[in-house]
């Protein structure tokens, strides 16, 4: 069993720490804030130009064929500086790796080298709808048959990076008779098709650089050649995508939450309270203790799944347990670092705060805590029987 990084990932990881260092870092706080959106975008530019947008992608669509691992060490680097930056990356990998996945040589061509390249600053996925959120078979928009095209109608909700991503991925209902979602079919839309619409933003607790928005199709026509993948098999793309979306969120949370517990570990250092550093107390240092522990063990959970995936084995169970304990984890992380701070840890003065609320929604977004603990839970039964 070897457990150290091969000298491509040691690389990809350190560039990604660097480059995290030196352009996120900096402007984390103001991005927070809703200022220098523009730096946000130059930074997406600029992870391209490195290659982290396709990290899991072959290079003859300008990938960097870096593989998962990778993916998953560069994307807890990227988030222990902003978690808005790291969300957008994940999301863009997700996109080509579906696009490489079930797309045809044409659509792969079309499309996977301008996320890569950054000529698309994003990519998007259009899944969760008002009333299909942790039950996405019950979506209700719609794909009719139009000639050869077809004809899109209906409304999404939760899509990052909606205003700026250069092609989304739509999931839409194709057979209302077919069983429950069995008649569901995915699609390629590019931004700016007439009756794609961009919606109103979301106003969120945390991730603020990170756009998410409402997305409108209103008798929006597109041609035949659309499809991807097989008719009425959408659902099965969506639940595939979904599970190796988790190790990016997973990842995402275990930076978040050592960031958070690095800042508390520096601030116990130099605190002083009844004549002795914070760092001196038993109480302190287990939380330190315990915090350190769990987020070392969510890392090997997200090692395993994202290794798993590398290695075309099955992988569910794994990314759901990784992303299962890393968010939960990440979550207890920033709450143990914002009590060793007290009450400078609640003002924005330090950057716990805004780790919190980060955080808070890596239990929910890519599959809500409960919904992980279904999924492997069937799994380990379905292994029984």
């Amino acid at each position: 069993m070897n457990l150290d990084l091969t000298d491509e990932q040691n690389l990809i990881r350190d560039t990604a720490r660097e480059f995290a260092v030196a352009e996120l870092e900096t402007v984390a706080a103001a991005l927070d804030r809703g200022e220098q959106l523009p730096v946000f975008f130059a930074n997406l530019k600029k992870l391209a130009e490195l290659g982290f947008m396709g990290l899991n992608v072959r290079s003859e669509y300008g990938g960097t064929e870096a593989g998962v691992v990778a993916f998953s060490v560069a994307l807890t680097e990227l988030a222990r500086a902003c978690a808005s930056t790291a969300v957008t990356v994940s999301v863009n990998n997700m996109v080509c790796e579906v696009i490489q996945e079930v797309g045809t040589q044409a659509q792969r061509q079309a499309y996977i080298p301008r996320i890569c390249s950054g000529e698309h600053l994003a990519g998007a996925f259009a899944l969760t709808e008002p009333g299909a959120g942790s039950d996405p078979s019950a979506m209700t928009t719609s794909a009719v048959r139009d000639g050869d095209g077809w004809v899109l109608n209906g409304s999404k909700i939760f899509i990052t990076s909606a205003p700026y991503a250069g092609v989304f991925v739509v999931w839409a209902v194709t057979d209302r008779t077919a069983p429950k979602g069995k008649g569901v079919s995915c699609f390629l839309v590019p931004a700016g098709t007439p009756g794609c619409l961009v919606g109103r933003a979301e106003e969120k607790m945390g991730q603020h650089a990170s756009s998410t928005n409402e997305l409108l199709f209103q008798n929006c026509h597109i041609p035949g050649d659309a499809l991807l993948g097989q008719l009425n098999e959408g659902f099965r793309v969506a639940v595939s995508e979904l599970a190796g979306g988790r190790i990016g969120i997973g990842s995402l949370a275990l930076g978040i939450g050592q960031a958070a517990l690095d800042s508390a570990i520096r601030y116990a250092l130099e605190r002083k309270q009844f004549g002795q550093r914070l760092s001196d107390f038993q109480a302190i240092q287990w939380k330190i203790a315990d915090c350190s522990t769990e987020l070392e063990a969510a890392r090997l959970l997200l090692m395993q799944a994202a290794y798993r995936k590398e290695q075309g084995k099955s992988y569910s169970k794994e990314a759901s347990m990784a992303k299962l304990f890393a968010s939960e984890a990440a979550n207890r992380a920033c709450y143990e670092a914002l009590q060793i701070f007290g009450g400078y840890g609640y003002t924005t003065e330090f950057p716990v705060e805004r780790y919190s609320r980060d955080a808070r929604i890596t239990t929910i977004y890519e599959g809500t805590s409960e919904i992980q603990r279904l999924i492997i839970a069937r799994e380990i039964l379905r292994g029984v029987s």
